[in-house]
């Protein structure tokens, strides 16, 4: 499969930690590939520097033949990259719907900034983006949660509004950290129906996790980082008996 996202010999310094060492990774197009690792292992470093938060020391990214390295994030995200967060961010000034708006308008032109000061943008503009985020909230499940502030829902709604806001934009890659923290296994396995079909939609999901069954139900690609260093990449068969990984992180199987 073509690579959307290769990241190679990526080290990321801060002070005299290294939290990555010479990582190197291919996320190929239309598939679910997943960082695991424990905490600390360099999970989320990575996650900021791929989404332009944070600059690496030394390596390359390139997104779809593109090298991107040291780009903002705001350019990366121009670039058609869109992530959640480990905590949720949201406008608890706007309504549900507003806030999946925001990724449209972000996208389409840089109107956060109106929206946000409760200024209308452009009546086609804003027919389009409400009609969008409309589309959003359907596909993730909060089609009838429409209306109100976003306090008002549970953390997990608050994660799934959250996705819709970054699916608003049109990604064609998704960055999904830790969106199962928190749910039950009922809602893991909603979660996972999501991602699916996302994943059918041609956006491709990088995501970080730390539900062993939820990664092993829907990866097709697993990278396990240990310490900042990648120690095992493969399928999740593979990773499931790869020893070290075994040691280092999964543990003995029950």
């Amino acid at each position: 499969m073509t690579p959307l996202l290769q990241v190679t010999h990526l080290t990321r310094r801060f002070g005299g930690y290294t939290a990555l060492a010479d990582v190197s990774c291919d996320v190929a197009a239309g598939t679910i590939h997943a960082l695991i690792g424990p905490n600390g292992a360099g999970k989320t470093t990575l996650f900021n520097i791929v989404s332009g938060v944070l600059r690496p020391t030394t390596g390359t990214l390139v997104y779809e033949g593109r090298d991107y390295t040291g780009t903002r994030a705001d350019q990366v995200f121009a670039m058609g990259v869109a992530r959640n967060f480990q905590q949720v961010r949201l406008f608890k000034g706007l309504s549900i719907v507003e806030n999946v708006m925001i990724g449209c308008h972000a996208r389409m032109g840089g109107l956060v900034r109106d929206l946000a000061n409760l200024a209308l943008p452009k009546p086609a503009t804003e027919i389009a983006a409400r009609r969008r985020a409309l589309e959003m909230l359907e596909l993730v499940g909060m089609g009838s949660r429409t209306t109100g502030l976003p306090q008002e829902l549970t953390l997990v709604d608050q994660r799934r509004l959250e996705i819709a806001r970054a699916l608003a934009s049109t990604p064609k890659l998704l960055l999904l950290d830790e969106p199962a923290a928190g749910m039950n296994p009922t809602e893991v396995r909603e979660l996972a129906e999501l991602v699916r079909r996302i994943v059918a939609l041609g956006i491709t999901v990088l995501l970080v996790e730390h539900h062993m069954r939820f990664v092993m139900a829907i990866a097709d690609t697993i990278t396990v980082l240990s310490a900042g260093r990648i120690i095992a990449q493969g399928p999740p068969d593979v990773i499931q008996k790869d020893q070290g990984v075994i040691t280092a992180y999964l543990g003995p199987a029950p």
